[in-house]
């Protein structure tokens, strides 16, 4: 695909490190179009705005002009497609999400495959991109809303190294289907990493919100990870990026 139109968005909002990279990154991977949630959207899945207005401002970030929508990923993607650009994109991304997005519950909650599922909807490729953390860096980002310098140093470099083996295997060939390649980036990285063709883990949470005086508040039980070889977290596990191909017109 030769200097395609790029939709980008994400569900961290537009204050992730990780998306403000992916920006630097896609500018070089052709034109780029960036409509991004104004507030945080995680576990949004694909739900759309069907009552309140959307409102859309133009923001800056670090010189690359976007759009800030104050809606879900997947009304970021709708508006971007519809709404916000002269053409339709080519692509969208989604990403890159600050945590992983692997095995089908999660899969099936998570704002930033959303997106991607918003655009196959509209007849256009997806590329949703998760980043593994160990769970102190999480738990310092759910914290604090930062990451120590250092942290996001290593992390843009994973970022240039992975998002450029993707590109070269799944987008340059071309591929027209309207379908979500759904992309989870290692931490800890193998001597020679590689794009590992995986299934969606048979991973499913179980109670998600927790009693605190009269409210209650999203705090996930522990769970069972998929421990099949083939399953999107193993390969990460090994330090390999998982490649799964969601096709939602296998559905029909």
């Amino acid at each position: 695909m030769t200097n395609p139109r790029i939709l980008l968005t994400n569900d961290d909002s537009h204050d992730s490190p990780l998306f403000l990279h992916a920006i630097q990154v896609l500018n070089d991977k052709g034109d780029l179009t960036v409509v991004v949630p104004a507030e945080e959207q995680s576990w949004k899945g694909k739900s759309m705005t069907r009552y309140g207005a959307l409102y859309v401002d133009t923001i800056d970030l670090h010189g690359t002009p976007a759009y800030s929508v104050t809606g879900t990923p997947a009304d970021c993607a709708s508006l971007g497609i519809y709404n916000l650009m002269d053409e339709p994109p080519d692509l969208v991304v989604s990403g890159i999400n600050i945590g992983v997005n692997t095995g089908l519950g999660f899969v099936l909650a998570s704002g930033t495959v959303g997106a991607c599922l918003e655009a196959n909807i509209a007849g256009i490729p997806g590329l949703a991109l998760s980043q593994l953390l160990p769970p102190e860096v999480f738990r310092e980002w759910h914290e604090n809303r930062a990451l120590q310098a250092g942290t996001v140093r290593y992390l843009d470099e994973l970022t240039d190294r992975f998002v450029n083996l993707v590109w070269s295997a799944l987008i340059e060939p071309g591929d027209p289907r309207a379908i979500t390649w759904n992309v989870n980036f290692p931490y800890d990285v193998a001597d020679e990493p590689q794009l590992r063709r995986t299934h969606l883990g048979e991973t499913y949470y179980r109670r998600v919100f927790n009693k605190k005086g009269d409210r209650y508040v999203h705090e996930l039980e522990r769970f069972a990870i998929d421990e099949d070889p083939e399953s999107d977290f193993a390969a990460l596990r090994s330090g390999h990026i998982s490649v799964t191909e969601i096709d939602i017109g296998k559905l029909c």
